[in-house]
């Protein structure tokens, strides 16, 4: 399951998230989107997680955990299609 985890502070990490996550299950990915230019943190990232009860399990349990000084909001990915 995709999960889209936003509101990071530029301070957080990929191995945050990973390290976070990892408290409700096995993360096959996290990636956190950077801007092209500045190559800092855009705010928001992607976390991967196998099955779907500990990816739950994690949103529920992240959604509004404070994370370096701001809270951040967790919600499933949506899927992305191209047109």
């Amino acid at each position: 399951m995709n999960i889209h985890a936003s509101n990071l502070a530029s301070e957080v990490t990929e191995e945050d998230l990973r390290k976070e996550f990892r408290e409700y299950g096995t993360v096959s990915y996290v990636n956190i989107v950077k801007d092209r230019q500045s190559k800092s943190s855009a705010g928001f990232g992607f976390i991967g997680m196998e099955e779907r009860v500990e990816a739950e399990a994690a949103i529920t349990g992240m959604s509004g955990k404070n994370l370096k000084g701001k809270s951040i909001v967790v919600i499933e990915a949506r899927t992305r299609t191209l047109s």
